[in-house]
């Protein structure tokens, strides 16, 4: 998850295309967290303050903690609807 996690802060950082860059920097986030086996990250709306919050953090201060923990908290969210189908109470 770090791996997926730092690969979406350095593309946004860098800040490559006129328009949709945190659109593709999640896209990249998710596929390298889906080819280790963990589902999709989405990011709920109540989030977005806690997630651009962390994201600044990461840039300005070199801190990256608080974003990985975001993105490892979103993730343990994303499994509930696998537990769910596998009829596994979480």
């Amino acid at each position: 998850m770090e791996r997926a996690a730092r690969l979406h802060c350095d593309l946004v950082k860098i800040h490559p295309f006129i328009d949709g860059n945190g659109r593709t920097a999640r896209l990249l986030m998710n596929l390298e967290l889906m080819k280790s086996g963990f589902p999709a990250a989405i990011l709920p709306i109540e989030r977005r303050l806690v997630y651009y919050e962390t994201l600044d953090k990461a840039h300005t201060e070199g801190d990256y903690i608080p974003f990985f923990a975001l993105v490892s908290e979103i993730v343990a969210l994303s499994f509930k609807p696998y537990w769910h189908a596998l009829g596994i109470k979480s």
